[in-house]
């Protein structure tokens, strides 16, 4: 079983700036100041070595787009925001030129998590099978809407794949071919649904756009039953706690610090902060990992809880 992120951000895609390059870049001529490289090779070394993630590498800026793959030739995904155009780039290269049979578990369909889909190539190539999984009555409705005048010059019925929507009921596992996935309603406007993908023994949680109100015990226990034993928890940390629990209360997002704590709950090995805020640039979403590694080791039972951030392009082998 393999995750595979194609988008991570929240409510917009975000891209670097030149600004932002050239900041990345003098800071890392600075603290290689003296350094003397010889190749490309030792060069390559040094900054994967020794510079911090914020300067080597990027959180990314696509909206929602995470692939499951489990064998088998059909693919698997939960969301289709913007980071669906590059997954759909790799179906089409990976296929090459043979159709393909696309799941899709949708979340919600708020605009950032179905933008992607207008450019998600497989929809264009006839013969292709696309399975739009969810819980909403309003899920093909979103869809259709988004390809209508004047919001997308490609009318719906222009599209070459065979599209099916399968509704889904909130907390009744579905099994498909072999795997067994369980949606879970979260507070979010408008509701959205967390999904546990359980496969051979690994489980894999993806619960974005979903506020956390930990003072509800009763929720939190639903919350950690959900996570219970998960390999990896893909959980909306879009906020410092700060501003979850001031500011931005209500707002349907959660936090790093409480997706430690209901991690820790629920005894889960891996947690990885997810739909990060489109404001937060690269250093601050680094800031935002150090302060929930640091929580987890200050708080830490019997049980260690692995904490990372997703990017787009990481992959998690399980």
């Amino acid at each position: 079983m393999r995750v595979r992120f194609w988008g991570t951000r929240g409510s917009i895609p975000v891209a670097l700036t030149a600004a932002d390059v050239r900041d990345k870049l003098a800071q890392a001529l600075v603290q290689a100041s003296g350094k003397v490289f010889n190749s490309y090779e030792e060069a390559h070394a040094y900054a994967s070595s020794e510079l911090d993630f914020n300067l080597t590498h990027t959180f990314g800026g696509h909206t929602p787009c995470v692939e499951i793959e489990i064998p088998g030739e059909e693919y698997y995904a939960c969301d289709l925001g913007s980071g669906a155009r590059p997954f759909g780039v790799h179906i089409l290269a990976k296929q090459a030129r043979k159709p393909a049979t696309i799941n899709v578990f949708m979340s919600h369909v708020h605009w950032d998590h179905i933008m992607g889909f207008p450019l998600f190539g497989p929809a264009y190539v006839p013969g292709t099978k696309i399975r739009i999984h969810g819980c909403h009555d309003v899920l093909e409705q979103a869809f259709r809407k988004q390809h209508s005048a004047p919001c997308f010059p490609v009318e719906w019925e222009q599209l070459g794949a065979t599209i099916e929507f399968v509704k889904l009921e909130p907390g009744k596992p579905f099994l498909i071919n072999g795997m067994t996935v369980t949606p879970h309603l979260q507070l979010h406007g408008g509701d959205s649904y967390g999904y546990r993908f359980e496969y051979q023994g690994k489980v894999v949680v993806y619960t974005t756009d979903s506020e956390h109100k930990l003072e509800d015990r009763a929720e939190a226990e639903k919350f950690a039953k959900f996570f219970h034993n998960a390999d990896v928890v893909i959980f909306d940390a879009m906020y410092a706690l700060a501003e979850a629990i001031s500011v931005k209360a209500d707002w349907g997002h959660s936090s790093n610090i409480v997706g430690v704590e209901l991690c820790q709950m629920a005894h889960a090995k891996h947690l990885v902060l997810f739909h990060h805020e489109p404001a937060n640039n690269d250093a601050t979403l680094e800031g935002l990992l150090k302060e929930a590694r640091r929580f987890e080791e200050l708080t830490r039972g019997d049980q260690a809880l692995k904490v990372s951030a997703a990017y787009d392009g990481l992959e998690i082998d399980l």
